[in-house]
C-alpha cells in the first residue's frame, strides 16, 4: 500500500518526555483526518527477537521474573537488537545466551508489532529445531532457568497463566501447528 492513508494522523510536534537504556517515551499532538487535534504517547523501542527452539520434541523455555506483571513467567528464548543486528543473528545470539543451545541456522517466522496502539516495538519470531545443547550465559541482570517442555505441558502452563505472554503462546500454536501439518505457517 502506498500514498497517504485516509486515517493518517499528521505529527504537529514532539515532546520527549524520557529516554531510558532500552526504551524512549514521547508525547506527539496530532492533526487528525477530521481537523480535530490530539495526543499521542508513543513508546519507542529497537526491536527484539524470539525463538521457537524445539530439541527432542520439546520447546525450550526460560522462567524468570517480571518486574511489571509482579511474578515470574516461562517465556521462550527473547531480547532486544542491538543497534544495526542482524536479527537471525541476534534470534541465535539470544538462544545461547539464556538456554545454552546453538544452531546453525534460525528460520523466520513472522514478524509483528506487539502493542502498536502505544509502542513501535516490532518481534521477530523465529524458530530453531537442529539444536546442540551448551552452556547458557544470561546477562549479568538474567536470573532465569532453562526448560524443555512438552507441548501438553505448555498448553498446561498455558491454562495455568505460567506462559501469558503473546509471543510465547503464538510459538506455542506455531509448534501444535507443525504437528499436526509438517509447517509452521498457515
Amino acid at each position: 500500500m502506498s500514498g497517504k492513508s485516509k486515517y493518517e494522523e499528521v505529527t504537529i510536534a514532539t515532546e520527549p518526555v524520557f529516554q531510558g537504556k532500552i526504551i524512549s517515551l514521547q508525547v506527539d499532538r496530532v492533526l487528525l483526518p477530521n481537523g480535530e487535534t490530539a495526543t499521542r504517547e508513543i513508546v519507542k523501542h529497537p526491536g527484539a527477537v524470539a525463538v521457537l527452539a524445539i530439541h527432542e520434541d520439546r520447546m525450550i523455555v526460560v522462567e524468570q521474573y517480571r518486574k511489571p506483571l509482579g511474578r515470574s513467567q516461562v517465556e521462550i528464548p527473547a531480547g532486544k537488537l542491538e543497534p544495526g543486528e542482524d536479527t537471525a543473528s541476534a534470534a541465535m545470539r539470544e538462544l545461547e545466551e539464556e538456554t545454552g543451545f546453538t544452531c546453525s541456522e534460525v528460520r523466520l517466522l513472522s514478524s509483528f508489532y506487539t502493542s502498536p496502539g502505544f509502542a513501535d516495538e516490532i518481534l521477530h519470531l523465529y524458530v530453531a529445531d537442529k539444536l546442540t545443547p551448551g552452556t547458557a550465559k544470561p546477562d549479568e541482570d538474567e536470573f532465569i532457568d532453562c526448560e524443555a517442555i512438552t507441548l501438553d505441558t505448555a498448553k498446561r502452563y498455558i491454562e495455568e497463566g505460567r506462559i501469558s505472554d503473546a509471543k510465547t503462546i503464538a510459538a506455542v500454536y506455531a509448534w501444535q501447528l507443525h504437528r499436526l501439518t509438517g509447517s509452521y505457517s498457515l
